[in-house]
């Protein structure tokens, strides 16, 4: 799989904030991941906030495409869903850095969605993700 980055600059730097404004793959196996959120393997919510939650979130992502051949490198776009609520600039910004920290290179394209709520009321986010395999 290759994945080249679009980035223009006649919008806004989305870098930044640990996303692409866009990203072309080229690779056939396309894996779809469902929402995945701060609860560890023992479906404990990982203390601390959303920082701690969105780590956690990318964590289990990291090990569904580990079980499929993958890494987060295969990682095309996200689907970032925030609980109402925690969508002030300083949680913003620690979404950002957990995305920064595991997308270093070559970072997503994301859909930001603040929402109602989540399943239960201790997650405050939910990532889906989409990714291109070889």
């Amino acid at each position: 799989m290759t994945k080249k980055l679009i980035n223009p600059t006649s919008v806004f730097n989305s870098l930044q904030y640990g996303f692409s404004q866009a990203v072309e793959t080229t690779g056939t196996r396309q894996l779809f991941l469902s929402g995945q959120v701060g609860v560890n393997a023992a479906e404990e919510t990982v203390a601390g906030g959303i920082y701690e939650q969105t780590v956690q979130s990318l964590i289990n992502i990291e090990h569904v495409l580990h079980e499929a051949g993958g890494d987060l490198s295969h990682v095309a776009m996200l689907r970032i869903y925030i609980k109402e609520g925690f969508n002030s600039h300083e949680e913003q910004a620690d979404i950002a850095r957990a995305l920064k920290e595991k997308f270093p290179n070559m970072p997503p394209a994301s859909s930001w969605v603040i929402v109602s709520g989540l399943s239960l009321p201790e997650w405050l986010i939910e990532i889906e993700a989409h990714a291109v395999l070889n």
